[in-house]
């Protein structure tokens, strides 16, 4: 797995590298068999995301309403594996068509409880509702930061969960929902590849 800096694009000042912050969401799902998510992780400019992924992943509004508005159907989600340790809530997730039962996304999101009720952290824990739809059907005061903007190689892990082939390259995006102002979830985002 390789991870580089696209220096167009990346401030060597910033005090977050989101390619460790990517390497740190992956960590806590290793694959089986050692191998990889993907091959190669480059930081693009979002002016550097072609479409159709540009309009999918350049925007600060739930993945789960945006992959709703462009496929035209309801999704689902799918847990692969989960965590608890604390307060800290992680998953690996595929949002499917509700229709079709089509791959649609593949996630990671780590979230911490301390910022939500008992509720909402009761139907998170369920695993049988996309994070979008429930923060905001309980109308959780919510901004979400458009972290960075990924160009992946797919590896073998990228490549079975979003039907694609291995070597093949697509594009995600890393952000942070925040919750009544604070930094309560950090997310990989992977749209399934588009036409």
């Amino acid at each position: 797995m390789t991870l580089t800096a696209s220096h167009s694009s990346f401030d060597e000042t910033t005090s977050v590298n989101p390619l460790i912050e990517l390497e740190q969401l992956v960590a806590l799902f290793p694959e089986a068999d050692g191998h990889s998510l993907y091959h190669e992780a480059k930081h693009i400019a979002r002016e550097a995301v072609p479409e159709p992924y540009h309009r999918m992943l350049v925007h600060e509004h739930h993945m789960t309403v945006t992959m709703e508005s462009y496929h035209d159907c309801s999704v689902n989600v799918e847990v692969l594996e989960s965590q608890i340790v604390d307060d800290l809530y992680c998953r690996k997730i595929l949002l499917r068509n509700d229709t079709t039962d089509d791959v649609v996304q593949f996630g990671i999101v780590q979230l911490s409880f301390r910022y939500v009720t008992d509720t909402v952290r009761r139907q998170i824990e369920s695993e049988h509702i996309p994070l979008g739809r429930v923060l905001i059907q309980h109308n959780v005061l919510r901004h979400i930061d458009l972290g960075a903007m990924l160009r992946l190689t797919a590896g073998p892990g990228l490549a079975q969960y979003l039907h694609m082939d291995e070597g093949d390259t697509t594009y995600g995006r890393m952000a942070t929902i925040f919750c009544d102002g604070l930094p309560a979830v950090d997310l990989l985002e992977v749209p399934a590849p588009l036409d």
